[in-house]
């Protein structure tokens, strides 16, 4: 059986990535032979539907399992659809993940257990959300040099424009 983890790196003794739709690859395994490829999540940095994507690609690919830590409900419904059972709530390596499932020590999910749109792309500010402000000269469209104050500050620019009239 084929099934699929998700990982913070290449290989079986990767750490097992909590997100489903934006970990960065996929440990694919077969469970009968333990022959296993990674593949890159090329969804990991969508702006939204990720889990989505990541859940469709997987489906293609003839996966029958799910192996990580979170799922959100628009991902956990179209894994479903597919077929494709969800084991959450995973840490460790991805090689204890596949030993957890083949000696049956895993229980399907039936349910997400994240809201939905919790998942966020990756942010210019090492993960944290930066504004930046776009700032007006006096009397004209100056060009600011906005600082951004993280999430709660309001980005002000401080623009040395000229006016144009």
């Amino acid at each position: 059986m084929k099934i699929a983890i998700s990982s913070s790196g290449q290989d079986l003794y990767s750490r097992i990535d909590p997100r489903f739709g934006r970990c960065p690859h996929f440990i694919v395994v077969d469970t009968e032979t333990m022959d296993f490829e990674y593949i890159d999540n090329e969804s990991s940095a969508i702006g939204g539907g990720a889990g989505i994507q990541s859940a469709q690609f997987l489906a293609s690919k003839g996966v029958k399992a799910i192996i990580t830590g979170n799922c959100g409900p628009n991902a956990m419904t179209t894994l479903a659809t597919a077929g494709i059972q969800v084991f959450l709530g995973n840490t460790g390596t991805v090689a204890e993940g596949v030993e957890n499932f083949k000696s049956g020590n895993l229980i399907p999910a039936e349910t997400a257990n994240v809201p939905d749109h919790s998942g966020v792309a990756p942010y210019a500010g090492g993960g944290r959300m930066v504004r930046t402000g776009g700032g007006r000269g006096l009397g004209g469209a100056g060009m600011g040099g906005g600082r951004g104050m993280g999430m709660r500050g309001g980005g002000r620019g401080r623009g040395g424009g000229k006016g144009l009239s």
